[in-house]
């Protein structure tokens, strides 16, 4: 399948983009809550479990946030109308700055905040989001390459406190410009990439079996073959490692972990999100009424207002009883599943009798 032939459709909302969301935000939590209660013992299969997540869940979010883009500025770009494709790009610079406000304002709260960084996306997907797909594609590349060279010139460790997760001089004017772009959390180099996948995605006719089949059987089997060949290639580079060289920089170089992010975790965890979002668009293909997937698809919907949520209540709340820090990943898991319950139940709720979650109407209303 060329992506480049692939439709501009009209088609109506696709339940199964809110129910990935919903999924991308659970997984989210798992993470954070893990992170913040520096969870480190306890079940070793479930450290495992919620370890396989990080990365994931959140580049799925990102993925998501491409395809928003592009489903919103489709009709535009069907007509090629240059006012209306000024408008749509006003709109996504609008939100781009707010969520970069609304990020750094809640940096302090969270340092692992994922706002600021998608408010950058924003701004650079502005002025492609109307580029044809082989341009997408090329900036993708260029962007996973740009962080490789920057590796290189530049060390990735500087600013970091790995102990505790600090990043030491983010309100520097250095710092922040180094954070945002290369060695933040979520840096623009490479991480642009999943919202280029992501506008791609938003232009595929999900409605066709056919087409979600293959990006189904294309995208599993790049993600398998490279957590594959990273596993096995690992081994291989520790028989005769070069002096200065570890075996935890072995990992990093050849590993598929989100930090640092070489193209190896990019293409894989970009491919794991394609997988997921059309996995969840063909489950849900004419599923309306169904009571979990109506949950999922509104829980979905409040993404904004649960991710902040998750920490301002959930996180609160467990700082609140003393019972925040230096948790087992037990605890950190049960916890997790409790807010993600309460968000579902919380979720369809509101949806159903209030419509756009708080944040969401705060968002609109100020863009």
């Amino acid at each position: 399948m060329q992506i480049s032939n692939l439709n501009i459709v009209n088609q109506q909302r696709i339940i199964g983009f809110d129910v990935a969301r919903a999924l991308a935000i659970f997984g989210m939590v798992f993470v954070n809550f893990k992170i913040a209660m520096n969870a480190t013992t306890g079940s070793e299969w479930l450290l495992r479990s919620v370890g396989l997540l990080e990365g994931r869940a959140s580049a799925l979010f990102v993925v998501l946030a491409g395809v928003g883009i592009s489903l919103m500025t489709r009709r535009a770009r069907a007509s090629n109308d240059p006012e209306l494709l000024s408008q749509k790009r006003n709109i996504i610079i609008k939100r781009g700055l707010l969520l970069i406000v609304v990020g750094l304002a809640y940096s302090p709260i969270w340092p692992a905040d994922i706002l600021h960084f998608y408010g950058f996306y924003f701004l650079l997907a502005a002025f492609l989001f109307a580029s044809t797909n082989r341009t997408l594609l090329l900036s993708a590349i260029l962007s996973m390459l740009g962080f490789v060279v920057l590796l290189m010139l530049f060390n990735y460790e500087t600013g970091w406190n790995w102990e505790t997760l600090d990043y030491l001089d983010f309100w520097t004017v250095e710092g922040m410009f180094r954070h945002i772009f290369f060695n933040g959390f979520h840096p623009i180099f490479p991480w642009f990439t999943f919202v280029l996948i992501g506008i791609c995605l938003g232009r595929v006719d999900f409605n066709n079996a056919d087409i979600r089949r293959r990006l189904m059987l294309v995208s599993l089997t790049i993600w398998a073959s490279i957590e594959i060949l990273s596993k096995l290639i690992q081994p291989l580079m520790l028989q005769d490692l070069p002096s200065g060289v570890s075996s935890e920089d072995i990992g990093f170089l050849f590993g598929t972990g989100m930090m640092p992010p070489m193209p190896q975790y990019i293409v894989a965890a970009g491919s794991l999100a394609v997988f997921v979002i059309t996995l969840c668009v063909s489950l849900t293909q004419g599923v309306k009424d169904k009571l979990m997937v109506t949950a999922l698809l509104r829980t979905g919907q409040l993404a904004l207002s649960l991710y902040l949520a998750h920490v301002l209540v959930g996180m609160g709340v467990l700082e609140g009883i003393g019972r925040l820090d230096n948790q087992s990943i037990d605890f950190a898991t049960a916890s997790a599943l409790v807010f993600c319950l309460g968000a579902l139940v919380f979720s369809y709720f509101w949806v159903k009798y209030l419509g756009a979650g708080p944040f969401e109407r705060l968002f609109r209303k100020i863009v």
